[in-house]
């Protein structure tokens, strides 16, 4: 297949175009602006700005798959005031994604994969009254909702997602690495209440390979690997780094994991098990996120 992943740059489309390539496909990235990771140098790249770009104008001609790994979240989300929280994540997913999704489907791409969040299966109340969880829901709804016998759309709806590229910066993986070793004076050193699902990038990459192969046109999949409380994930960093540590949890707003990026309610715990017909369908792995960690603190610290 000739394939094209919009965000394709980043951690999970940059994983995911590594894997594809891997297994014969043409893969092609498609960004803002070009990949930082010596990884990616060499794929053909097209400069896009999905928001505000003209993508009927050829740019999608010629592929027959689309991943979608490019939704905005709270990385993205403006902090001057300039817009509010409802009208960035209306404009950036709810109406950008499908009018996206539109241009492949007129370009005459085939199938298609919609990275999108868990959030709107495993906290559905949230939809009313969370704007980033009602916009991945609205932009989720929609794009499969345009799958038909010649353009097949599916979205895999992901969990928390661990993972790295050489040269790529991810600021949140560093802090990480250095909070668990003590390098932040006077942060308080405990865990927050609640917990969720977690999987690795690499796991998410076999899921985007097994969907664009075999994923029912649309269908939401929910995927995932391992539940952890908070206070089990932070002690996962602490092991890595070599200071292990028994951590007190506490209803307070945490440094490394704020109450702003609780999408599922502060203090909330989202634990499932994915549906194994669906994992055995979508063909990835899982189990590695302790061997992730590791990894990460051997790459970055």
């Amino acid at each position: 297949m000739n394939i094209l992943i919009v965000g394709g740059t980043g951690m999970i489309g940059g994983n995911t175009a590594l894997l594809l390539r891997e297994q014969g496909h043409e893969v092609t990235l498609m960004s803002r602006s070009r990949p930082t990771s010596q990884a990616l140098a060499d794929f053909d790249f097209i400069a896009t700005n999905y928001l505000t770009d003209d993508c009927r104008n050829g740019r999608l001609d010629g592929f027959d798959s689309l991943v979608f790994a490019a939704a905005a979240d709270l990385r993205m989300l403006p902090q001057d005031g300039s817009v509010t929280p409802e009208q960035f994540y209306e404009q950036a997913n709810t109406v950008a994604v499908p009018k996206f999704f539109e241009a492949a489907k007129a370009a005459g791409m085939r199938r298609a994969v919609y990275i999108g969040s868990f959030y709107p299966q495993v906290a559905p109340q949230r939809i009313a009254v969370c704007p980033y969880v009602k916009s991945r829901h609205l932009a989720d709804e929609a794009v499969r909702a345009m799958s038909c016998d010649s353009f097949v759309t599916c979205s895999l709806n992901a969990p928390f997602v661990l993972g790295q590229l050489p040269g790529l910066e991810i600021p949140h993986l560093g802090a990480l690495i250095q909070y668990a070793r003590g390098e932040f004076a006077g942060l308080p050193v405990f865990a927050p209440e609640g917990g969720t699902n977690h999987m690795t990038a690499g796991s998410l990459a076999e899921a985007v390979s097994g969907a664009l192969a075999r994923g029912v046109g649309g269908t939401p999949y929910l995927i995932g690997d391992v539940n952890y409380s908070w206070k089990e994930y932070l002690e996962l960093w602490f092991d890595a780094v070599g200071k292990p540590a028994e951590l007190e949890v506490r209803a307070e707003d945490h440094p490394m994991l704020p109450n702003v990026m609780m999408f599922a309610g502060v203090g909330a715990t989202v634990s499932y098990e994915p549906n194994p017909e669906e994992t055995a369908l979508l063909g990835y792995s899982r189990g590695h996120l302790g061997q992730e960690i590791a990894e990460v603190v051997a790459a970055l610290g």
